[in-house]
């Protein structure tokens, strides 16, 4: 199976079989997103047009077999950014044609779950997932990837983690992208210097639901406040507080629904799950709670091609069938299953096999439009 992921600044290749990586390849665009202070979609499409190829290639190199002997394709389809998710569309398309074999279009988020199966064997059957990631915070109930719909018992409603993370770092005069720099600034932090508010953890709030938008708005108060006051800015005290108080939040509301689903396994995954405070606290708190943490190693948490082909695996092995050359990039669908429907002709009546179920309470899913 070759995975190709284009969906934000990254174009992964990779080369799966049975569950077993052979080969990958990865290229960023994140330095010429830097002086912007985020991702720019043409500029990041123009980097995948140069890159795919090149990284299909690196990724057949590495597994040490030919591109003729690829059996399918998997593309990321969706969501992300419409510019860069079209050329990566394409090119799979391209590379199904011409090597004769099904296309599957797939999704994004479905892809960073699936990935822990490279490291880790088959999930559960039924286990929680908290997908953290710059565009998606949501807290999921999963079964079989290849067939069973994604119940999602929150989302955020607003900022997701990583949005945050890139907002705060912004304020602090940290560079992009934010993660990295703010976890950097806080190792010489105090995590209890600054008592910012823990969101959504209010008795009338959504139990799983996720908002982070006005915690970045207390940190810039917080900054102003230092800034009128003429005093300096402690930005590693003030990175290590925003930083413990996103991790408290994540790590109360996924332990919290591990416990009320009886669930034995969570599985935590996206690029903010390489974050080491984050991977440290949850690990404490599922161990003290009996519960077996799954996360992928970091550089499998960040987008890649080797979680696309581990998805499109899995689904082959399922028997689940191909979308074909109909494959078609939708920027803004939302998380119901491995696969992204695709949209219909005009005229015709949409179908939609595994409609997302939502737990009462938990709001809409939020889908999300923005970069994984």
């Amino acid at each position: 199976m070759l995975g190709i992921e284009t969906s934000c600044d990254e174009t992964g290749a990779g080369l799966v079989r049975d569950g077993v990586l052979l080969g990958e390849g990865l290229a960023s665009s994140a330095d010429e997103h830097a002086r912007f202070g985020g991702v720019v979609p043409e500029v990041a499409a123009r980097a995948h047009v140069s890159a795919v190829v090149p990284m299909v290639r690196a990724a057949v190199d590495a597994a040490g077999v030919s591109l003729s002997e690829v059996d399918a394709v998997a593309v990321t389809a969706g969501p992300g950014l419409s510019p860069a998710l079209h050329v990566g569309v394409a090119a799979a398309k391209a590379y199904a044609a011409a090597l004769d074999v099904p296309l599957y279009g797939v999704h994004h988020l479905a892809g960073h779950a699936a990935v822990d199966v490279l490291e880790h064997g088959p999930l559960p059957p039924r286990c929680v997932c908290l997908i953290v990631s710059g565009g998606h915070t949501s807290l999921l109930s999963l079964g079989d990837l290849a067939h069973d719909p994604v119940e999602h018992l929150g989302d955020t409603v607003d900022d997701a983690a990583g949005e945050a993370f890139d907002k705060v770092a912004r304020l602090l005069g940290l560079p992009y992208p934010g993660g990295p720099s703010v976890s950097r600034a806080a190792l010489d932090g105090d995590p209890a210097a600054v008592a910012f508010p823990r969101p959504m953890t209010g008795p009338r709030d959504a139990v799983f639901g996720f908002s982070f938008s006005g915690l970045k708005t207390a940190v810039a108060r917080h900054v102003e406040a230092a800034q009128d006051a003429g005093r300096a800015l402690p930005v590693a005290d003030v990175a290590a507080s925003f930083q413990m108080a996103v991790v408290d939040v994540l790590v109360r509301k996924a332990l919290r629904a591990c416990v009320e689903r009886g669930a034995d396994t969570l599985l935590m995954v996206g690029g903010v799950a390489a974050n080491r405070v984050l991977r440290a606290e949850m690990e404490r708190a599922c161990a003290d709670a009996g519960i077996t943490l799954r996360v992928p190693a970091p550089r499998l948490c960040t987008d890649n091609g080797a979680m696309i082909a581990a998805l499109g695996d899995l689904l082959v092995r399922g028997g689940v069938a191909p979308a074909g050359l109909a494959t078609t990039a939708v920027p803004t669908v939302a998380l119901s299953g491995a696969g992204v429907p695709v949209p219909p002709a005009s005229g015709e009546a949409a179908e939609f096999p595994l409609p997302v179920t939502v737990a009462p309470g938990a709001g809409v899913p939020s889908g999300g439009a923005g970069a994984p």
